[in-house]
């Protein structure tokens, strides 16, 4: 059976039984190559850089693996760039069969098997039947658990960070100066070419001896329209974005999902490699750290006061770290996160009829007006009931005018910029009896 064989018939049934055992087959015929295509595709720490890859319309007289793997790994190591690239690209499809490139070379290169399997797919079969050779590395970084379900935690001494409401961005880089960004979950980010090439530009000519990752989040002046840029299908550059660092590890002990040097050492290093290494302070900077102990009352004071000047001055809410922590790329308590909600008094000035469901209810509140000199715009959609979105609808008219008080994770500017809006706005009750009533 040949390599695109294979690939259709795992995505001939939509049943996950099925595809398990199309590639339990495979293990079990030892079908080194096949796997070694799939470790290049589905291993998002292999990237090619290269966007867009040529569908074959007719057939060569055949590609040998040995041939396309030489290829790829000049792609992953930056020997091809650019024309020289996508020439070695074209002539490995001229000469390959046109099904083969189609479904398994090419999609190989598009990351993408677009077979309805995913690397836990392939790693729970290699799991259950002892096939671990053929595992593939899972991304995955140090998450945060919410420090509303670990508060016992908020012991001994600690160092604060502000949460900046942005993308996570995990940058690798390599002594060849290759640099690559990826989110949380291993999505490579292909939006911000500005900041890989700041960092290229900072560890070029630096004799750099071992891959390094640096740790933070990438954030932009309208976090609506970051997203859109993150989520888009065609990729426009978000010149205007920012990376602030926090972290830094080897790559080897990224792999391997702990790194042994505790987070204060870590902070250190930290500043020493941003210093001797970073050409533009501007737009790659250094999240601020503040060290408190909470076992003492100006420490408990320390931290009311960081956390009450983070919601003030708009940011996602805090992080609180185990200075003697270890980098586990998991979600951990020794990493948490609080993100307190604010709330907010505002006037109703209209409302939308809901959909689906609520149809003929209550969808949403629109509401306005000033708040400790800012100016607020929004829709309420959530935290109502179902007996509060029919008797709201029936009240409209009445409603107009009344005061609303809203909860929120934080304040954010509105997309056209002329106004503040809300990030995650649920409506908690009315503040007054009478129309423009705050009681």
């Amino acid at each position: 059976m040949t390599f695109s064989q294979i690939i259709k018939k795992i995505e001939s049934s939509n049943s996950r039984l099925f595809k398990e055992a199309v590639i339990l087959e495979q293990m079990r015929n030892n079908n080194d190559i096949f796997f070694q295509g799939l470790n290049l595709a589905y291993n998002k720490l292999l990237t090619f850089g290269v966007k867009q890859i040529p569908i074959s319309s007719e057939d060569g007289e055949g590609l040998i693996w040995l041939e396309f793997i030489k290829i790829a790994n000049s792609l992953i190591n930056r020997e091809l760039t650019g024309h020289a690239a996508r020439d070695e690209i074209v002539n490995l499809m001229s000469k390959s069969n046109k099904d083969e490139w189609n479904f398994f070379y090419r999609r190989i290169l598009l990351k993408d098997m677009r077979c309805g399997v995913s690397e836990k797919t392939i790693n729970n079969v290699a799991n259950k039947n002892n096939f671990e050779n053929y595992q593939i590395p899972v991304f995955a970084c140090q998450l945060a658990q919410d420090v509303e379900n670990h508060k016992k935690k908020l012991i001994g001494k600690k160092i604060l960070e502000i949460k900046l409401d942005g993308v996570r961005a995990i940058s690798i880089l390599y002594p060849s100066g290759k640099v690559d960004i990826f989110s949380r979950n291993g999505k490579e980010l292909h939006n911000f070419d500005h900041i890989k090439d700041i960092l290229k530009e900072s560890i070029k000519d630096k004799n750099i001896k071992a891959p390094t990752v640096l740790d933070g989040e990438i954030i932009s002046d309208n976090f609506q329209n970051l997203m859109k840029q993150i989520h888009r299908k065609v990729t426009i550059q978000n010149s205007d974005a920012s990376l602030y660092l926090f972290d830094i590890l080897p790559f080897e002990d990224f792999e391997k999902g702990f790194y042994k040097v505790s987070y204060s050492r870590r902070s250190e290093e930290l500043i020493e490699w941003y210093n001797s290494f970073i050409v533009d302070k501007k737009k790659i900077q250094i999240i601020d750290k503040k060290s408190v102990d909470l076992d003492n009352v100006d420490g408990k004071e320390l931290f009311k006061q960081f956390n009450k000047d983070s919601i003030v001055k708009g940011y996602e809410g805090i992080m609180i770290k185990d200075p003697d922590s270890f980098y586990e790329c998991k979600r951990s308590t020794t990493w948490l996160k609080s993100k307190p909600f604010i709330e907010i008094s505002l006037k109703v000035i209209d409302f939308e009829e809901g959909t689906g469901r609520n149809t003929g209810r209550l969808g949403a509140i629109i509401a306005e007006g000033e708040d400790e000199g800012k100016f607020f715009k929004i829709n309420i959609g959530s935290g109502f009931t179902d007996e509060q979105r029919l008797q709201y609808w029936g009240e409209k008219k009445d409603l107009i005018g009344q005061i609303v008080e809203v909860r929120a994770d934080s304040i954010s500017k509105g997309q056209d910029g002329s106004y503040w809006s809300l990030r995650f706005p649920r409506f908690k009750t009315f503040r007054g009896f009478e129309k423009n009533e705050k009681i």
